[in-house]
Formats: C-alpha cells, structure tokens, sequence
C-alpha cells in the first residue's frame, strides 16, 4: 500500500494587493478536499478533480468563476486531467459554459475515445454528457467584470502575469493508496488574452504531467513559455535523480536557462509520497497534506 499524499496550487503570479489569508485558506481547502478523498481510499483522479474543483468555485483564483476575461469580456477556459497509470490524458480548451473545466477533462478522459476538445465541439460534448451548461456571463466574478471595465474606460489593457494584481493557473498533483498518480490543471488564461488564445495549461507534458513510476506535476505561469519545454514533464522526468522539491526547481532552472524572466511556477509530487514545489514570481500560494494529513500552505518559496 502507497503513502496517499497531495499538493496544490493556487497560481504563479505578483499576488499583490491580495488578502493572503483568505488565499491560502483557498489553497488549504483546495488540499483538505482532495485529502479526505484520498484517505477513504478513492482514486488520485478523483482526489485532483476534487481539490481543483474547489479552486475553480473560488473567485480569488484564475480559474472557473475567478478566470480573467479576455479581450472581448468573455471567460475563455482550459484544463488538464492526467493519469498516470496508463500515461493518459484529457484535455479541454476555450470552454464557455461549463462551471467546471476539470470535470469536462475527466469525462475527456474516461468516457471518450479521445483525448482533447475544443471551444464549441467541448461544450457540446459537456452537455452530451450530462454536465449542465451555463450561461457565460455567470462565469464572470463581479471583481474581474469591473477591473475589466476600468482597464478598457482607460484603454489600460492588463496583460501579462506581472501586475498588481497577477495571480495565475490553478492545480494539483496526488499519489493514492494503490500507487497511482494523477495531475489537473485548470485556468482562465491570461487578462485580456486574444479571443482563442490557449496556453500552456490544457498541452500534455506542458501544463500538466503524470507516470505512475516516477510522479506527476501540474505548471502555472506564461504559458507561451512553459509550453516550449514541456516544464512538467522535465519535472517528472527529473524525479528519476531527485527528491520532488529538487525536481520542481531543476525543471524550473532549465527554463530559466533558457528564458529570462519565465514567471512560471511547477508543483511535483514523487511515486514515495514526497511533494514538492519551485516558482520564479513573487508568490505561489501552495498547500499540501503531511503523512498525518495535517495541511500546511505557504505563499513564497523558502
């Protein structure tokens, strides 16, 4: 029998002018819900779905009901579903009326032939498979619609990670008690993103990553720059040499290497339990389950 063991994240980014309690009392439910699945002894599948679900229902997240808008004042979503056992995935992009991503990229997954959807063909197979659909204007928070409507009165367009109010993609990463591993990774993209614009967070290998024989990680951050080197599969594959926490910033000093300036985040979780966790922003809010399923969060790497 495995040790059971999760890590999540609430998104690389600024995280400035943010409550930092209420953020990682986010992240913290976020872990003690995929937690309590993985100790009645249910899947890392369901464990993850269960944590992002929780992180896609908070508004202080970027993704969900928290998803910035892009140009056009609309929710775009993406989002990754991995299991390890058999190296697969499910993916979503360019979501409209779904309230849960990740739950569209679990039925991807397990009761589809395939592997990716996107845009309307994913919300039309949403509702093919009994997810009810939603109207997009009740996935837009009432804070995002009025920064939305501030920057554009301004024709002040916020783009990129680094701002005042940057936060970033959410994820988990789990191992369950029979030794299988699973990733999700779910989020609204980019502020004022191109209409169509996908990132990093739906690309197998880049936003999300997971092999039953080493471990599983989820990424956040720009997404046009983890996606050029598959950040977490370079974090798991590093797992074969490293302990979790040194797999997660041996992949993210690669990208640095290689990139300036990143802003990119990765959350690792190795097959023995050991979670770990490596950011080049000013914050990652993170949570994570110890071996006596006590969660400790914190917010910046040291």
């Amino acid at each position: 029998m495995a040790r059971p063991s999760i890590i999540v994240h609430g998104g690389a980014g600024a995280w400035l002018n943010f409550d930092e309690a209420a953020v990682q009392n986010g992240v913290r439910e976020a872990a003690a819900a995929g937690w309590e699945v993985l100790r009645r002894g249910a899947s890392a599948l369901e464990a993850v779905e269960a944590a992002t679900i929780i992180l896609e229902d908070n508004p202080l997240f970027d993704a969900g009901i928290g998803s910035f808008l892009n140009e056009q004042g609309e929710v775009e979503m993406d989002a990754l579903l991995t299991d390890g056992r058999e190296i697969r995935f499910g993916a979503v992009a360019g979501v409209k009326r779904v309230r849960h991503p990740i739950t569209l990229a679990r039925l991807v997954l397990t009761r589809t032939e395939n592997c990716f959807f996107v845009g309307e063909g994913a919300d039309a197979l949403a509702a093919q498979l009994g997810m009810p659909l939603v109207a997009n204007v009740e996935m837009i928070s009432e804070s995002e619609w009025q920064l939305f409507r501030q920057r554009h009165e301004r024709m002040q367009p916020r783009t990129g990670l680094g701002t005042a109010t940057g936060t970033g993609t959410v994820g988990a990463v789990a191992v369950d008690l029979a030794g299988h591993i699973a990733s999700a990774t779910s989020t609204g993209g980019t502020p004022d993103k191109k209409k169509g614009r996908v990132g990093d967070s739906p690309i197998f290998g880049a936003g999300g990553y997971a092999d039953d024989q080493l471990g599983a990680a989820s990424a956040t951050g720009v997404g046009e720059n983890i996606m050029r080197f598959f950040l977490s599969k370079a974090a798991v594959d590093a797992l074969a040499q490293q302990d979790a926490r040194g797999a997660a910033q041996a992949a993210l000093t690669f990208l640095e290497a290689r990139i300036p300036n990143p802003e990119a985040g990765v959350i690792v979780v190795k097959a023995n339990g050991d979670v770990g966790a490596a950011h080049s922003t000013n914050a990652m809010p993170i949570a994570w389950a110890d071996a006596d399923g006590n969660i400790h969060t914190a917010m910046r790497s040291g």
